[in-house]
């Protein structure tokens, strides 16, 4: 199998896996227990908190340990109880629907998925009291220039204080596709907020993490023991939080050198197939390549790819799934037939050059196939 969706999911790496395992059985003690075996693992679980919350200048305290993205993004929209909310239009499921929750409008972007800052400063009021954009969009690897956004914030807040306005106003960003290859850091980038998710950087699914600055008061979304500062009680997901720190800690060593893999790979694939339209053409990390091949059904290329052995998508796995119509890319002003005719292809480690080479050839047959049966 040729598996070119790790936008979607990451295998559990064979060094993440062994660095869980003995959280399962031998140590396998309720952090919150009494006794010493328990005192290990909970001191265990708190390092490991520490290695995560070091890869983007945090402390293991400004954590939030959740299960996944979603519920992370979700926590971090009670910040903004008694404001009204922002978000970019190719924002994930997990922040739209939240956001709907609240008084909330989209920020519109370019063709290429960046954000229009001008649009963001004309929807600004001074009830807003959080703007929502991810560091990189889940379909187009667009990277947003979240520093530019955090700038513009701390001019609302001095121009409020100024004013005698009381509402806060805060910076949240889904990075879950971010911290494989790019270099995250909470103070560089501006934001109060910070949302990772264990899935997308070869841990294991259903682990995830908010990044929480001390000046923001937080409602949990339940209660019961009082785990994680009671903001996310259950007992706590040890072996999960332990494989999420050591798939971090691989991610550091190898990012440089993967970027330049994935850089390589994207520039054969791109050199190699025929006929497309390349979507995602500026500012994208270099492991997504979005294509478009007008007039051709773009699901019907991916059964076709799957009975010859290549993995690959049309977008969001949990749109496609239910076969609903990419919002992403009706954002960025594709018509209907454009993203019907889309595929998302996404590099990863599961990958070597030869699978890239053979790649590109299956993907143009099977175009060439369908282009044959519309003639």
């Amino acid at each position: 199998m040729i598996y070119l969706d790790h936008a979607a999911a990451t295998p559990v790496s064979s060094k993440v896996f062994e660095a869980m395992k003995p959280y399962f059985s031998d140590e396998f003690f309720n952090p919150s227990a009494a006794y010493l075996p328990a005192k290990k693992v909970a001191s265990e679980y708190e390092a490991a908190k520490g290695v995560i919350a070091h890869a983007i200048g945090a402390k293991a305290s400004d954590l939030i340990m959740t299960a996944g993205a979603t519920e992370a993004n979700n926590l971090a929209f009670s910040a903004a109880l008694f404001g009204d909310c922002l978000y970019l239009a190719t924002e994930h499921d997990s922040v739209r629907k939240v956001a709907d929750r609240h008084y909330s409008k989209e920020i519109i972007v370019d063709k290429n998925g960046r954000l229009v800052l001008d649009d963001l400063k004309a929807k600004m009021t001074d009830n807003v009291g959080l703007i929502s954009i991810a560091l990189v969009n889940n379909e187009l690897g667009t990277i947003q220039p979240l520093s530019e956004v955090a700038a513009y914030i701390r001019e609302v807040r001095a121009d409020r204080l100024a004013r005698g306005i009381l509402q806060p106003l805060y910076l949240h960003s889904d990075a879950s596709q971010a911290l494989n290859l790019l270099n995250v850091n909470v103070a560089r980038l501006g934001v109060d907020l910070l949302t990772l998710n264990a899935a997308k950087v070869y841990g294991p699914k259903g682990v995830g993490a908010l990044y929480v600055s001390h000046n923001i008061k937080l409602l949990p979304i339940f209660v019961g023991g009082g785990q994680e500062r009671g903001l996310r009680s259950g007992t706590e997901n040890v072996p999960g939080v332990i494989g999420f720190a050591k798939a971090v800690e691989e991610a550091e060593k190898h990012k440089n050198g993967n970027r330049k893999k994935y850089a390589k790979w994207k520039k054969i694939l791109l050199s190699q197939l025929q006929g497309y339209e390349l979507i995602n053409k500026k500012h994208s990390l270099d492991n997504f390549i979005v294509l478009c091949y007008i007039g051709i059904d773009a699901e019907r290329l991916v059964f076709l790819l799957e009975d010859r052995g290549v993995c690959v998508s049309t977008g969001a796995a949990c749109a496609a799934n239910k076969g609903l119509r990419s919002h992403v890319l009706a954002a960025i002003g594709l018509s209907d037939s454009e993203i019907n005719g889309s595929l998302r292809l996404t590099l990863g480690e599961t990958n070597d050059e030869s699978q890239i080479h053979e790649a590109a050839r299956l993907i143009n047959e099977v175009v060439a196939i369908e282009r044959g049966r519309n003639a």
